[in-house]
Parts: C-alpha cells; sequence; structure tokens
C-alpha cells in the first residue's frame, strides 16, 4: 500500500539576530501546515547567521534557553507538527567555538533528536571567497537518524553533502529521508547543489529533502536558495528558487523499496584493497 506523506521546505534568507529569523520560520511554517503539510524543514543557521571578515558569526545561545529553538518548539506544540530545525548555533564546551546543531521537534514540542555538523566547511573560493568554519565551530562525530512515526530521517548539514559514505550509511541503516539543509553559497551552489542532491538520492535510492537559506548573508557573502525535494530516481520534484518561500511536495515512502529493488546499488556494494604505493616501474 502506498505511504504517502506531505512534507514542505522552508526557504527562509540570513538573518543577523535571533528574533527576525524566528518570526520568518514560523510564518512560512504556518502557511506550510495550512497546505496540509506534515514534516517541515528548515535550513541550516535558521536560527540567524551573519560574517565577520571571512568568518561566521551567527548569533549564539545555550541550547536550554536559545530563543529561536525554545520559540519553534512552543510552535510545533500548538500546531501539533514534526519540524527539522536545519541547524542552529548553540554553545558547546569550548568558549571560543560553538556547535552547528541541527534538532528534530516532535508535534508535543519536545526536542526528538539532535545533530552536529560533521564536516566543516574551510575552502578558498577565490579572492574575498575564504571561509574557515572550524575557526569557530566545533565539529560533531556521530552520524544521526531521527525516527518518526511517519518516517526515518537522516539528517546531515550543508557542506556535509559532499561526502557521500555519510549518506550511504544512514541509508544502510535505514533512513527513508535524507535531509541536508544548508546555506550553500552562491557560487559553489551555481556549480554544484543540484547534481550534489541527485547524486546523493540516485546513490542511495533515498529521497532527499535539503533546505536552503537564500539571498545575502549580513556581513558579506551570498545563500544560493534552491531547496530541492528530490524522489529516489533523482527527479526534482520542487524546486524553491532563489526566492523567500515554500517548496512541498507529495511523496510516497513506498518509492524507496520499489527503486532499491530496481537498482540494489547498497547491497550490491563490496569491499576491496587499495594499493598503499607503487613502484615507479608500475607507474611507468
Amino acid at each position: 500500500m502506498p505511504r504517502p506523506l506531505h512534507i514542505a521546505c522552508l526557504q527562509t534568507r540570513p538573518l543577523a539576530g535571533f528574533q527576525p529569523a524566528l518570526d520568518e520560520a514560523i510564518g512560512l511554517a504556518e502557511e506550510a501546515v495550512a497546505a496540509g503539510a506534515e514534516i517541515l524543514f528548515l535550513p541550516e543557521y535558521c536560527g540567524g547567521l551573519r560574517t565577520e571578515g571571512g568568518r561566521l558569526a551567527p548569533p549564539v545561545a545555550e541550547e536550554e534557553s536559545h530563543p529561536v529553538l525554545q520559540g519553534l518548539s512552543d510552535w510545533c506544540a500548538g500546531a501539533g507538527v514534526w519540524l527539522n530545525i536545519g541547524s542552529i548555533a548553540v554553545r558547546g564546551p569550548s568558549p571560543e567555538k560553538f556547535i552547528n546543531r541541527g534538532y528534530m521537534v516532535a508535534p508535543d514540542g519536545t526536542i526528538a533528536g539532535r545533530y552536529d555538523k560533521i564536516h566543516l566547511f574551510d575552502v578558498d573560493l577565490g579572492p574575498g571567497q575564504t571561509y574557515r568554519e572550524s575557526a569557530t565551530v566545533t565539529p560533531g562525530g556521530q552520524a544521526v537518524i531521527h525516527d518518526t512515526p511517519k518516517a526515518r530521517i537522516g539528517h546531515a548539514i550543508c557542506y556535509d553533502l559532499r561526502f557521500p559514505a555519510l549518506f550511504h550509511a544512514l541509508a544502510r541503516e535505514g533512513a527513508d529521508i535524507l535531509c541536508c539543509p544548508a546555506a550553500f553559497t552562491k557560487l559553489t551552489g551555481e556549480a554544484h547543489w543540484h547534481i550534489l542532491n541527485r547524486a546523493r538520492a540516485i546513490e542511495t535510492t533515498r529521497f532527499m529533502v535539503s533546505a536552503c537559506a537564500t539571498g545575502p548573508v549580513p556581513g558579506g557573502g551570498e545563500t544560493y536558495g534552491h531547496s530541492l525535494i528530490i524522489d529516489p530516481w533523482g527527479r526534482v520534484l520542487a524546486d524553491g528558487g532563489r526566492d523567500k518561500g515554500i517548496i512541498s511536495a507529495t511523496i510516497d515512502l513506498d518509492m524507496v523499496a520499489a527503486t532499491q529493488s530496481r537498482i540494489p546499488s547498497l547491497n550490491n556494494a563490496r569491499s576491496f584493497d587499495t594499493p598503499t604505493a607503487f613502484s615507479t616501474q608500475e607507474r611507468a
């Protein structure tokens, strides 16, 4: 029997403060729920984002008193809906760094899961386009699947998208949906965003749901938008474009098993040895 599920990505803008970010997220969430969405997905740093001299400098708070986490949790309790908070900046054990942490919030407002971003965005894209996420962020080290009554959701964040082994592991552990909330830069988004998301869906035969922030970042930089919902065959079901707004789709979770039975690449994968060195003669 089909297992339909109506989902929505909320494509918010990078905003410098907690309250503007919370207001924008709740405004879009209310529209999506009114249209029938059962699970909502927000982008990376949806609790606020700004930069200072190429360094990420989002507003940060303790988890237990984070105003965006509290506000969204309270809203979920009132709306009775599941919400994936792509990520917010929370204080960690190091006073110099914060944690880029995502959450799954249940319909009663309780936190059902947490994921700390594993791969940090340390890149040199060209003049004025240097990013060192590791300068301010403590990385995570644990892959996470959120178990909900509606679906099993594997959680990744932004730069994680470039590391397929993480998505393969989540799929092998039974995730139906792989979400990768992001604040992808405009430059890298134009080059790689669509193809990477489609590749992860095709490789794993899972749904990819990737909410991405859109527009200029206070302090410098620009995010790409184009939030995506992609089916296990790699077809784009919805694309958010460049404007603030909502994308949605009704997906059939039975398509995961059906697609995997057609192309069982995860099951066909084999281990292999990699030579550690080749002699000069072999290279010649």
